[in-house]
């Protein structure tokens, strides 16, 4: 699960047999980037504790940019962090926000990922400039993190002097492959759905297959890359193989056995001292009040019942061991998992890896384990600064699952679900809304963030398509972060009325011109927003 666009494309050519699953991937020395040198040339000795890192990231000097097409992913870091900032494409704030920097020239240009926007800003003279002018001095290499890159985005970041500080993108596209992610997690058991990995040409050659691995008649086909919700097909009969056999056969494909589950996200931060798990939370996928798309993610919610007691002492451990995996292969820092848990079985699998800052991060930097230690992506920046640290991440392991128990949060990813094409001139604001005496709800104040809500009845709304853009079916308004959950039960959860009441009110606040003949931006710049 990432934000809204997957990275991917392309075929994992790992040649898997029909009805094997012992694998080897010995690849991982050519992705492998040397280790930063430690401890720093400034600093006497490593960090010791978190109240030191509090202390170091107070104090930092070394410019730090958050990069996309909005800041949603890490807005408020700049709360904890000194010198961090957001170069975005849209600004839900109109220049008020004092992190955000937007370019004021942005002529019209058909973006086909979120790779290209990032990649554009980097190079926009503006922006060039407003990173330029915040340079402490020449040989500063200032810090920049993004969501969706690639290997042009790393050759910007070379001939600019910046720092581009994730993993390489090519370790990354490689690591993306829900292949190469169910072999890694069999290496060091972490379990996934019982499956085969394999070529499939016909119906005759996946039944075969499938019957003598065990996984019966009901099956879930996946490709190596994309979308899990586009790219995951459901094979009960020659009717169904013959609907999706197009984008099936002659792949390598994952073949898994059918099962009831809940899909659980959980981001973790790898450091050269251990994994740190972050919270668990459920997904909202699927809503049509949300997402025009079937299965589409459109929100997370967080709270102490998402997983509990040892399936949630089981998944921790698995993601650490998928962690310290990573870091054979060469990764480092940030990334997301999700986990499926088997409701008949009580089970839990490895679902999918998403190597990247993720749409839940939002929600992970503004937790209860975030204020008693430090955000989640603060530990992904000490492995990319020039400084040493050296204490116990069991202790910081420990806190972050205790206090799991103790917060409730939700964001939604509000979408335009009707076929219009139209120029806005009205738009919901950027700010804190909350509920009056009448159950309305309304307008409170501007606000940079949602950490300062308090309950249920108040939310943030981050503007994204303002008045002067176009909106179109699948693009993205914006989205609305809250304390409480917003989806009733955990099987197949609806809907909560209040979620509902918040979502009318927000596209209530919207209005626009149509254009006849339809026209308007092409409908994967939206898909990109977030």
């Amino acid at each position: 699960m990432d934000q809204v666009m997957p990275a991917g494309g392309g075929s994992s050519g790992d040649g898997s047999n029909l009805g094997t699953t012992e694998v080897t991937l010995g690849t991982d020395a050519a992705y492998a980037p040397a280790r930063p040198a430690s401890p720093a040339a400034g600093r006497a000795r490593p960090l010791r504790n978190v109240s030191e890192m509090r202390h170091f990231f107070r104090t930092n000097d070394t410019p730090i940019y958050f990069v996309g097409a909005t800041p949603f992913n890490l807005l408020g870091m700049d709360r904890w962090i000194r010198n961090f900032s957001y170069v975005t494409y849209y600004d839900g704030w109109d220049g008020a926000h004092p992190r955000v920097f937007t370019p004021r020239h942005k002529p019209y240009l058909e973006f086909g990922s979120g790779e290209e926007i990032n990649n554009w800003l980097l190079e926009n003279a503006e922006v060039r400039a407003f990173i330029e002018r915040r340079r402490p001095d020449p040989a500063t290499r200032p810090k920049i993190a993004m969501v969706f890159f690639d290997e042009e985005t790393e050759r910007i970041c070379g001939e600019l002097g910046y720092d581009l500080i994730l993993p390489p993108a090519a370790l990354r596209q490689h690591l993306d492959s829900k292949l190469v992610t169910t072999r890694l997690g069999n290496e060091v058991d972490v379990p996934s759905v019982p499956n085969i990995l394999t070529s499939v040409h016909d119906w005759t050659e996946l039944t075969a297959g499938a019957g003598q691995a065990g996984l019966g008649h009901d099956l879930v086909i996946q490709t190596p890359y994309g979308d899990s919700g586009k790219t995951t097909y459901f094979i009960s009969s020659e009717a169904d193989w013959k609907r999706h056999h197009k984008d099936i056969a002659g792949q390598d494909v994952k073949v898994m056995k059918r099962i009831n589950n809940r899909s659980v996200a959980v981001e973790a931060v790898l450091t050269r001292n251990g994994t740190i798990v972050g919270p668990f939370m459920s997904e909202l996928t699927g809503h049509t009040r949300l997402t025009p798309y079937r299965g589409g993610w459109c929100g997370n919610e967080m709270y102490p019942e998402v997983i509990t007691g040892a399936l949630r002492s089981t998944a921790a451990a698995m993601i650490r061991r998928l962690g310290d995996r990573l870091g054979v292969a060469g990764y480092r820092g940030f990334f997301e998992v999700d986990v499926l848990v088997d409701t008949d079985a009580g089970e839990v699998y490895l679902g999918e890896l998403n190597p990247r800052i993720s749409g839940a991060s939002a929600i992970t930097n503004v937790t209860a384990g975030a204020y008693a230690d430090m955000p989640l992506f603060a530990f992904h920046l000490l492995e990319f600064m020039d400084v040493d640290f050296d204490f116990d991440l069991g202790e910081v392991n420990e806190r972050w699952q205790d206090l799991a128990g103790e917060d409730v949060w939700s964001q939604m990813i509000i979408k335009e679900t009707r076929p219009v094409v139209e120029h806005l001139d009205a738009a919901a604001p950027t700010g804190q809304y909350s509920l009056d005496a009448d159950g309305a709800l309304v307008f409170r104040r501007a606000a940079l963030d949602w950490h300062q809500l308090q309950n249920e009845s108040e939310a943030f709304f981050l503007r994204i398509y303002g008045p002067g853009d176009y909106r179109w079916k699948g693009a993205d308004l914006g989205v609305l972060v809250t304390k409480g959950r917003l989806q009733t039960g955990a099987g197949k959860p609806a809907l909560t009325i209040r979620a509902r009441q918040f979502i009318d009110a927000i596209r209530a606040r919207y209005s626009g011109v149509p254009l006849v003949p339809p026209a308007g931006p092409p409908q994967p710049t939206g898909s990109k927003s977030l």
